[in-house]
Parts: C-alpha cells; sequence; structure tokens
C-alpha cells in the first residue's frame, strides 16, 4: 500500500477538478457524491497504509515520483515520506475531513448549484493541500502544502464574498500568515545553507551531528524560524488574532480549520523536526512561555463571548496554546495525542454549534437561544459530551491528553504546570457556561425562531454521533502506565521521536505523584462545571453591558485595536504618504514627464516631414556645411 501513497492526495484533487470544472453541469447530489466520495476513499487508503506502517520490520523509505529541484548539488524531489507520524496525521485529516464533508451536503443545501460545487471543490483542495503538507519529504514539500492551506483558508473564509466584513476576515488570515511564512521560507533557505539539503533523512542526522558537538548556534535560529512559521499558523501570540475572525467562513469549514487542518500544521511541522528543537533548549522554552501565555489569554477571552462560534474560536486557540507547551517541554507524543483528541470533540463542537445555528435561522448569538435541548436532543447530548471532553472529564479523551500535557509541564516547571491548570479551568468553565445558556433554561429567541425550532436532518446528526464516540473512545490509546498499561501511542510514535532522545533531559514523575495531579485537576475541574452550571443553568438575559474587567475580556482585551493603532494606521498614513509624495509627485510626474516630452518631441521632427522640395534642399546645404565646419575643427 505504500507504492499506493500518491494515491491519498491524489483523490482529493480529482474531486476538486470534478466540481470545481463541472460546477455549472453538475447537480448538488452528485457534487456532494464526489467531493465526500474521494475523501472516504482517501481514508480508506491510510487506513490500509496505517496497518502496513504498524507491521513489525517497517522501514521508512521516501516515495519518489520525480525530481522538483535540481540546482548544482541541491537536490529536492517530489517526494511522499510514510512513517508512523504522516501515518496517524492522514487518518485525522481524512477521516475528520470525510464526516466534515458528509455533514456539508445538508448544511450547505441552500446554496446554488454553482455555489455549492465551487464550495466542495475549495474543501476537496483544502484537504489535499493539508496532505502534501504532511506527506511530504522535505521541507520544500511540507512548504507547498503550507502555503495551500493558507490559500483555501483564504477562499473559504471569504467563501460568501459579497459579504465585505467576510472579505476582510480572510484578507486578515492570509496577511497574518505571510508573516509567518516569511520566518518559515527563511527557515529553509537557513536549513539548505548550513545542511546543503532540507530531506528529513538528511537534515536530522545533520544537525544531529553538529548538535551533538555542541555547534548548535545556527541550528537554534532555523528552529525560531520555522516557529515563526509555527505561530501564524496555529494561531499563537502575536499572530493569533486571524483565527477567531475566520469564522466569517460557513460552519463546517470553522471545523476542518480548527480540527484536522491548518492549525495543526504548525504542531506537525515542530513534532516532525523534534531533533532540530531539542537541540535548542532556548528555543523550546520560548515554544513553552508563548503556548502558556496564548492558553490564557485565549481561555480569559472565551469567558465573556457570546457568539457561539466565538467562543470555539477562542477556545481553539487555547488549545493549541497547550499543544505548544507540551511541544516547549519535549513532550512530542502529548502534543500530538491533544492534536488527535482535539481534532474529535473540536469537531464535533464545531458541527455542534452548526446545528444549533442551522435550527435558529443563522443565529449565532447564545443569549438569544436557550432551552434547546428539548427540541434538539442529539444535538444536545452530542454537544454535552464534547464539552465534557473538552473540559478534561475523566475517562472522556481530552482527560487523558490534557492531564499528560499537564503532568510533563509539572515536570519541567511547577509555575508553568500551576499556569497551565489554571487554564484548564477556565476551559471547564466557559465551555458549560456556552452549554448552559445555549441548551439549558427557557427559550429566549423570537417565536418564529421557536416555532421552526427542529433536529437537524441525519446527514448533520450521523457525523456529530461518531464523533461524540470518538470523543469518548479516543483518548485510550494514549494512556499512561500508572493505569497498569502500555501508552500505545508513545510506543507507535517512538520511532519518529528516537532520533531526539539521547538529547532531551527525561525527568519522570513517580506513579504517587501522577496520581495526585490527576485527582487535583479532576475534582477543580469538576467544580468549575458547577460553578458554571449554578450561574447560567437559569441563565436570563438582562440585556446590560459588561462593565470594568468584563469588558476588556468581551472586547477581547483590545488586541486588534491595539494591532490597528500601532500597525495598521501607521501603515496605512505611510502609504498615503507615500503614494502621495513619491508615486504622484515623484514617479507618476517623471513618467508622464517623459511621455509628455517624447510627445512635444515627436510634434516638432513632425515638422520637418512637411513635403517642400526647397526646404529639403536648404536643410540638405545646412547638413553639408555644418559637416564641414566640423571636419575643420576635428
Amino acid at each position: 500500500m505504500i507504492n499506493l501513497v500518491w494515491l491519498v492526495p491524489f483523490l482529493p484533487l480529482l474531486g476538486f477538478l470534478i466540481n470545481g470544472l463541472g460546477r455549472r453541469y453538475l447537480s448538488k447530489s452528485q457534487v456532494g457524491i464526489v467531493g465526500s466520495g474521494v475523501i472516504l476513499a482517501a481514508f480508506v487508503v491510510s487506513v490500509l497504509m496505517f496497518l502496513e506502517v504498524r507491521q513489525p520490520g517497517f522501514s521508512v523509505q521516501p516515495y519518489t515520483l520525480f525530481d522538483f529541484i535540481s540546482v548544482g548539488s541541491l537536490h529536492i524531489p517530489f517526494a511522499f515520506q510514510v512513517d508512523q507520524l504522516s501515518a496517524l496525521f492522514l487518518l485525522i485529516i481524512t477521516g475528520v475531513g470525510s464526516l466534515i464533508h458528509i455533514y456539508s451536503t445538508s448544511y450547505m443545501h441552500d446554496e446554488s448549484n454553482e455555489g455549492f460545487a465551487r464550495y466542495f471543490a475549495y474543501l476537496n483542495l483544502f484537504v489535499f493541500s493539508m496532505l502534501i503538507l504532511v506527506l511530504g519529504a522535505n521541507y520544500v514539500m511540507m512548504f507547498i502544502g503550507w502555503e495551500g492551506v493558507g490559500l483555501c483558508s483564504y477562499l473559504l473564509i471569504g467563501f460568501w464574498f459579497k459579504n465585505t466584513s467576510y472579505n476582510v476576515a480572510a484578507k486578515k488570515a492570509f496577511v497574518m500568515n505571510r508573516i509567518g511564512d516569511l520566518g518559515f521560507l527563511l527557515g529553509i533557505f537557513l536549513m539548505i545553507a548550513l545542511f546543503g539539503s532540507v530531506t528529513y533523512v538528511d537534515v536530522f542526522p545533520r544537525a544531529a551531528g553538529i548538535g551533538g558537538h555542541g555547534d548548535s548556534g545556527l541550528i537554534a535560529i532555523i528552529a525560531l524560524l520555522l516557529f515563526v512559521g509555527a505561530m501564524g499558523k496555529s494561531a499563537q501570540i502575536p499572530l493569533y488574532t486571524w483565527l477567531p475572525d475566520a469564522m466569517a467562513g460557513p460552519t463546517p469549514v470553522s471545523a476542518l480549520i480548527h480540527a484536522a487542518t491548518m492549525v495543526t500544521a504548525g504542531i506537525y511541522m515542530i513534532a516532525r523536526s523534534n531533533v532540530l528543537y531539542t537541540l535548542a533548549p532556548h528555543v523550546q522554552t520560548l515554544i513553552m512561555i508563548i503556548g502558556v501565555a496564548t492558553a490564557l489569554l485565549a481561555a480569559s477571552i472565551a469567558l465573556k463571548q457570546n457568539d457561539i462560534k466565538k467562543v470555539l474560536a477562542y477556545s481553539t486557540v487555547s488549545q493549541l496554546g497547550y499543544m505548544f507547551i507540551a511541544l516547549g517541554t519535549g513532550a512530542y507524543t502529548a502534543a500530538v495525542f491533544h492534536v488527535m483528541t482535539h481534532a474529535f470533540f473540536k469537531a464535533l463542537l464545531f458541527l455542534g454549534s452548526g446545528s444549533v445555528i442551522h435550527a435558529m435561522g443563522g443565529e449565532q448569538d447564545i443569549r438569544k437561544m436557550g432551552g434547546l435541548k428539548k427540541y434538539m436532543p442529539v444535538t444536545n447530548a452530542t454537544f454535552l459530551i464534547g464539552c465534557l471532553a473538552i473540559a478534561g472529564i475523566p475517562g472522556l479523551s481530552g482527560f487523558f491528553s490534557k492531564d499528560e500535557i499537564l503532568a510533563h509541564a509539572f515536570e519541567v516547571n511547577k509555575i508553568v504546570y500551576a499556569l497551565a491548570l489554571a487554564g484548564a479551568l477556565m476551559t471547564a468553565f466557559y465551555m458549560f457556561r456556552l452549554y448552559y445558556i445555549t441548551f439549558s433554561g427557557s427559550f429566549r429567541g423570537t417565536h418564529d425562531q421557536e416555532h421552526h425550532l427542529h433536529e437537524s436532518p441525519s446527514a448533520i446528526t450521523i457525523p456529530l454521533v461518531i464523533l461524540a464516540i470518538l470523543s469518548v473512545v479516543g483518548g485510550y490509546i494514549g494512556m499512561p502506565e500508572v493505569f497498569g498499561v502500555k501508552h500505545w501511542l508513545a510506543e507507535y510514535l517512538a520511532p519518529v521521536f528516537a532520533p531526539s532522545a539521547p538529547f532531551a533531559e527525561v525527568h519522570p514523575l513517580e506513579h504517587s505523584m501522577e496520581w495526585m495531579l490527576m485527582g487535583i485537576s479532576s475534582v477543580l475541574v469538576i467544580v468549575f462545571i458547577f460553578i458554571a452550571r449554578a450561574k447560567y443553568a437559569r441563565f436570563e438575559d438582562t440585556g446590560r453591558e459588561n462593565t470594568g474587567f468584563a469588558k476588556v475580556l468581551e472586547n477581547k482585551w483590545y488586541v486588534d485595536e491595539l494591532y490597528d493603532a500601532v500597525i495598521v494606521k501607521p501603515l496605512g498614513m505611510l502609504s498615503a504618504f507615500l503614494q502621495d509624495v513619491l508615486e504622484k509627485a515623484g514617479i507618476d510626474r517623471l513618467v508622464n514627464g517623459v511621455g509628455r516630452g517624447v510627445q512635444w518631441g515627436s510634434q516638432q521632427a513632425r515638422r520637418l516631414q512637411n513635403g517642400q522640395v526647397g526646404f529639403y534642399v536648404f536643410a540638405m546645404v545646412i547638413g553639408i556645411i555644418v559637416l564641414f565646419v566640423i571636419g575643420l575643427l576635428i
């Protein structure tokens, strides 16, 4: 099956071409079958490859399709690499992605035929780009997929392009990601200069050889530049503000961006580059600090958001912060584990919010909802499971991955652990604030909205049920050894992270300490859930605006306003100045002056061709005299 690896990205690409080129001719049912079918087929191939990768004696060999770039001694093939890490990400991308595609066939059904086909074409291209990113055998291939998901996010966030605010959100995402991508690109250039290659099988052994002799300064710079790219793609401080605004796109797009593609790219890149980061401990410390700051900042903002999708968006930013905490502590397996569990419950939560929005006729303000559990029992039950999972209730998937990250944070730095635990408690509080305001109490919307409330169709509820099941059982592949079992995921990913093991500092916790940490976090999470229940289970919208610190949180710490004042407006003033002074008064005047000069000169030269023979004879005589005088002078 490894020799058929090209099929995995080719199938979504084929779906993109069929739906894109046939958007004016295919019916919605045909578009849905093609768009969802190719992702399901890619998932089947991914499962077969995953089973092959698990076989004893499996060895990683890049699968080269053709030479891509060959300049002097630099050779960059268009090649795929299937190993334990890429095989796991293939399952996440195609598995969750296929459920989102199926969900979309119902959610987007009100679109025109051409718009429906365009949407699925973009969605297929999005999955194709992410698959190229994780399958690439070198950093240039990763960068191609990296830019592809950036383009697709722009197209899908601004899918309803007649709405100006949606276009602004799409441009914001595109520009902020370009800032990070510049760092990634510079890191690749420096990698070529230092290692003479960008292929994983060449770069990592050479980095280990250099770092093993204590000369890791340039490796640290490369790691830092790559991390700048991850900050943009995975929405970390200061490049995080694009992600909440990305809610402008259709809800299934939000689920795809937040769960299976785009934002997980930065986590994948650092996990893939584990040797480089283990050799750069100061960069790892920076990653850990930024991860903690992002987790806390985003969680605090989510406490006071009233848009159902904005709460989930800031939740994603916060959860990504936890993944970077894991990466910063060297817990690469824990970071990948949380990527997987987060994909399950965050896709569930976003698709659940889409089901609510669908029933509410497009309304997204949770203050105008309430009491929905009696109208939407399946959506209510599945959304509750998603909330329990992300909060980290024992036995659900989020509990295992979250507590593993907290344990590693405790090993490395007790302050980081305390801050990360505080963020986890805020997560439990704001998620159950969201749940109780939306599903409990009495309905606060209009009579017309209440009249049309109903459970969503099966194309929406079936993916919700599947994701709810995965949110419950998905964590059992990473049960800690304190439970008396092997950590299956750690053993599975061990070959990928083995090259960095000799350079890593390990401080394992005693089992008694692990039990205590799990007990503390679990009890506190449950306490905060009950606090949220007591405050919001019978929520009534008083119409009063927030004041003081609550208003600061509602306005997202005024970070967007700060960026606007410090960056956007000064750049706008500078561009206006350059336009008026340099372009209009300088370049335009120079170019127009040259044009006018040529025009005037041609008008004067035209007078020489007047058709009068006498003038021609006179001019010839004058010319002979001038030449004669010049000859005498020379």
